[in-house]
């Protein structure tokens, strides 16, 4: 019995170390003025996969791009995030649905004000999910950390 427990636990193990990642991401902050910083949190997206925007159509089932801030009282977020990439309007005739995906590379940005001339990091984590043509990898989250200085 303690075997087949083993068995079973390093066959999971092997399938959930298996999977792949197609996506990495790049966090970085450049300055645009005197307090105020553009920040982006690139993907770069392997081929023949796909990584969902932020904004869904509302027939769509993929689970959109989100971006989840921790509290910071010395920045203050300025505007939406904006996409910057090649969007891709996709259409699933057989299911019904459609998706707002990007392909190969997407770069999110947001723009950011410190409240005093002090050096903090912006941090939180962004949830996603990837897709190829004949799969969809659980959605997955990546924390991270941006230097402000």
């Amino acid at each position: 019995m303690k075997f087949f427990s083993w068995l079973i636990g390093f066959c999971w193990s092997t399938v959930v170390i298996a999977q792949p990642n197609p996506v990495s991401w790049t966090f970085s902050a450049k300055k645009s003025g005197n307090k105020t910083f553009e920040i982006e949190m690139k993907a770069t997206i392997a081929s023949g996969w796909h990584l969902y925007s932020q904004q869904q159509p509302a027939d769509a089932i993929a689970i959109p791009t989100e971006f989840v801030w921790n509290k910071n009282p010395l920045i203050q977020l300025k505007g939406k995030i904006r996409e910057v990439g090649k969007m891709e309007r996709y259409r699933d005739a057989i299911l019904g649905v459609t998706a707002h995906q990007y392909s190969t590379q997407v770069s999110f940005v947001q723009v950011v004000e410190l409240k005093a001339k002090v050096k903090t990091a912006l941090s939180g984590t962004v949830e996603y999910q990837t897709c190829d043509d004949e799969k969809c990898l659980p959605p997955k989250k990546i924390p991270f950390a941006i230097p402000l200085k």
